[in-house]
């Protein structure tokens, strides 16, 4: 007896750790399926940028996922095998990340001489949006958002540090608020050149939508709609292939004690017939 229940607790143990394993192999084959089907039906090579929360380690601490180098590599290599006349999807859900990362990518995708599409199911923010504007079409949800690429020092616009040492004067600021001023104003000015070679001769005015895009003309956290994208003149379609919202399913965030949103699957209207 005290065998067999030791052999059940093993058996149980082992597969508790193999659990999350299999559970997570399951996910890449449906959405390698999912992809795939997606593919034939674009007739295009499909990239994914999907930065999710995820938990780290044993402990379940939550790890906030960026576009890093590591992402620019992969995505480079994936735009390098794609051949010249083959269109490109790239769907993205990211909130940012390193300038320098998103810029190859962006740059990776603006020279690739077919169609570039980005489809935006949710959101793609500041380095995101970056990506966005190399792309000969951006596909939104009505509800996805892109936002401002403006750059950020130590977590501080630097638009507003540049404003901020125009206002009070060089005389009345340190040395170190000069020296970011004097970064941030060459960030500023790197940036806005990325956009405008980003955008090239596709759009009307690439300088306009530049500036307003870096210069710190809203928060940095300001959520875009497609009515504002369609209104500086950016190539968006809310035309939203609803497939990669079944893609976006397959990259679930880590499971909680307790979900912030719940709701019931809808099998039939609720509401009362007429009789």
């Amino acid at each position: 007896m005290e065998g067999g229940i030791g052999q059940l607790f093993w058996f149980f143990l082992i597969l508790s750790a193999l659990q999350p394993v299999l559970k997570q192999r399951m996910l890449e084959a449906q959405r390698i399926k999912l992809l795939h089907a997606f593919e034939r039906k674009r007739k295009s090579r499909v990239i994914t940028l999907v930065h999710r929360q995820e938990s780290m380690g044993i402990l379940g601490f939550p790890l906030m996922r960026y576009i890093d180098i590591d992402d620019s590599e992969l995505v480079l290599r994936a735009i390098r095998t794609t051949p010249d006349d083959v269109p490109i999807d790239i769907i993205l859900h990211t909130p940012g990340g390193l300038v320098v990362a998103a810029a190859q990518i962006a740059r990776a995708l603006a020279a690739h001489p077919a169609k570039v599409t980005c489809i935006v199911p949710h959101f793609a923010m500041s380095g995101g949006t970056l990506i966005a504007l190399a792309a000969d079409e951006i596909l939104m949800d009505p509800q996805a958002i892109l936002g401002p690429v403006d750059p950020q020092l130590k977590g501080r616009p630097a638009a507003s540090v540049v404003r901020a040492v125009r206002l009070k004067g060089p005389s009345n600021v340190s040395d170190d608020t000069l020296i970011e001023a004097d970064i941030g104003a060459m960030a500023l000015e790197q940036l806005r050149r990325t956009v405008c070679a980003l955008l090239g001769d596709r759009v009307e005015n690439p300088a306009r939508i530049a500036d307003l895009l870096t210069e710190g003309h809203f928060t940095h956290d300001h959520g875009l709609t497609v009515e504002v994208v369609r209104s500086l003149g950016l190539p968006v379609n809310d035309d939203f292939p609803i497939e990669c919202h079944e893609i976006m399913s397959l990259y679930p965030q880590p499971v909680r004690r307790s979900g912030a949103v719940e709701f019931l699957p809808r099998s039939q209207d609720p509401r009362p017939r007429k009789s």
